[in-house]
């Protein structure tokens, strides 16, 4: 590891893009208001100065539309990076990224990749009501075909987009948007960095608290309150969501015995739900007590903000499970 380097997560992710952008040719940025207004969230502001309309792209509201035409030019040999609003606008490529990006590679009988990045904004906390503030990541999880990244640091923030426009295959990108202006030190990670393996962010010896994405400060942060009561909690920041790092949540559990996780998505067939399985399944008997879930309430995504903040997993919801453990 070299010396650190202190950063918003946003000004992470524009630093990736501008790095891909810069060493690349093949590399250009596409989705609505990335050129002229620099990106609904300020990522890419001031590229469409510095690379241009050619590789600065701004689409029409289309998704899919613009996510096609990301897999027509990754099959022509570009690099695109699709930039999507955010998760809920997604669902109108749905088609484009499951039955077309994701089964190129095998209904081609490997004759052809889709080397296509898509990077979209999840997540709630904002005030932007049901159609804007969804945790939808388990749905791209469950599809062969594609892989799933939710950076959660500043230094995944800023590296995971070279390691996903190096993959041969459809990769998606999750950024939490509560996390853009979150503040964190961006890690030099030499030529040893890898994506697609979770991370403990926190040891612990009494309980594993497991998740990923905008609910990894949360957990955090019941973690301290915890150790305040006696409670040692292990964080776990899952990091990749296809492919699951099974071993390491496995070890945690085994080194732990109590597990809690924490989902932004909706609980009835979350990945939360797929991981409290796996645990099970592969670490049944290193169990002291059955696996608990916080996930976000069972209804659209209130606007009022008492109703917002009631419906999504909290520090306090983490606690209260973590307790009922001991």
């Amino acid at each position: 590891m070299g010396a650190s380097v202190k950063t918003t997560y946003r000004e992470a992710v524009r630093a990736a893009m501008r790095e891909s952008l810069e060493r690349d040719e093949r590399v250009f940025l596409m989705g609505e208001d990335v050129g002229k207004y620099g990106g609904a969230y300020a990522c890419s502001l001031g590229f469409l100065e510095q690379f241009g309309e050619e590789r600065i792209r701004d689409t029409p509201l289309s998704e899919s539309a613009f996510v096609g035409t990301g897999i027509g030019a990754a099959l022509g040999g570009m690099r695109p990076i699709v930039e999507v609003m955010t998760v809920n606008f997604s669902l109108l490529a749905l088609d484009q990224i499951v039955n077309t990006a994701a089964t190129f590679r095998h209904m081609s009988g490997g004759q052809f990749s889709v080397p296509l990045v898509v990077r979209m904004a999840t997540g709630g906390g904002r005030q932007l009501a049901a159609q804007h503030s969804h945790s939808l990541e388990n749905w791209y999880a469950h599809v062969p075909g594609i892989k799933v990244l939710a950076p959660a640091t500043v230094t995944d923030a800023r590296y995971m987009l070279g390691a996903a426009l190096d993959d041969p295959d459809p990769v998606i990108i999750f950024e939490h948007a509560m996390l853009y202006p979150e503040e964190g030190a961006i890690e030099d990670p030499g030529s040893g960095f890898d994506p697609w393996h979770s991370e403990i962010r926190r040891n612990g010896a009494d309980l594993s608290l497991i998740t990923y994405g905008g609910s990894l400060p949360k957990a955090l942060s019941a973690a301290e309150e915890l150790a305040s009561e006696g409670i040692d909690a292990e964080v776990l920041d899952l990091r990749t969501l296809r492919p699951l790092d099974n071993a390491c949540i496995l070890r945690s559990v085994a080194k732990t015995h109590r597990a809690v996780i924490v989902d932004e998505g909706w609980r009835t067939c979350s990945l939360a739900a797929e991981i409290s399985a796996l645990i099970m399944e592969g670490a049944f008997d290193e169990l002291d007590y059955h696996v608990r879930r916080v996930c976000s309430e069972e209804v659209p995504v209130p606007y009022a903000m008492h109703m917002e903040e009631a419906a999504l997993p909290s520090v306090a919801r983490i606690i209260s499970a973590a307790k009922e453990m001991f």
